[in-house]
């Protein structure tokens, strides 16, 4: 396939690497707004830029009939319009908070054990926390609002806030340290015990293989789309 990566930090120079040794051509590499010509015709652009000029990338290569997987954080806000935005220009956005493979089983895992701790909402305290590298932009991570809303599925939380949970906020701790991928742990505590599950990532390239995965998946399809689609779970 045809590649243009926008965004060309750590990460979309991990996801060009692994772009070619998966056979693929990358045609742009741009750190600046995109243009049709700078675009150079791709089949696919795979979007990893910063919170301030993701909304307006993604937008400019929807309008122009150019599918998109998207791993940014920190614009969600938007979300909503960029959908509404692929489905009138019947174009294929996709995107990830973490396209991690072992992120998305812990996806997965975080909502059944919500759906079983249900029943113990006054037995147990709901924590979560996240732990990532000194450059990250926003906070919480994408990843722990996600694994968040998978919670709010099962239980009576609302909304999540920064640091402890407090009465229908789900409380997410937000720690920035040294150069860590990312560490995510769910806590339930009682006075008697803790149950907790963590994910812990070693490095960005389980990150890449997986954007490139989806955008291997995504041309020819209409709609808005997750990981779960993609790996079918």
């Amino acid at each position: 396939m045809r590649i243009a990566l926008v965004g060309y930090g750590k990460m979309g120079k991990i996801i060009h690497q692994i772009a070619l040794k998966r056979g693929h051509d990358v045609v742009a590499t741009l750190d600046e707004t995109p243009t049709v010509e700078k675009l150079n015709n791709p089949d696919v652009v795979i979007e990893f830029s910063s919170p301030e000029s993701a909304f307006s990338n993604i937008k400019f290569c929807l309008e122009n009939k150019i599918p998109v997987v998207a791993g940014t954080t920190g614009w969600l806000e938007k979300k909503p319009e960029i959908e509404k935005i692929a489905l009138e220009n019947e174009i294929g956005f996709l995107y990830g908070s973490n396209f991690s493979l072992g992120v998305n089983l812990f996806f997965a895992l975080n909502e059944r054990l919500a759906e079983m701790m249900a029943p113990f909402q006054n037995d147990y305290d709901c924590q979560l926390e996240e732990i990532h590298h000194i450059h990250k932009l926003d906070a919480p991570s994408g990843t722990a609002i996600s694994i968040a809303e998978g919670i709010f599925k099962h239980s009576d939380f609302k909304t999540w806030k920064l640091d402890e949970t407090q009465g229908s906020e789900l409380g997410i701790k937000a720690i920035r340290e040294g150069e860590v991928p990312g560490t995510h742990s769910v806590f339930y505590r009682s006075e008697v015990d803790e149950i907790e599950i963590k994910h812990t990532a070693f490095n960005r390239n389980g990150f890449a293989v997986g954007a490139v995965i989806a955008a291997e998946w995504l041309p020819g399809k209409v709609g808005n789309f997750g990981m779960k689609q993609v790996l079918g779970l």
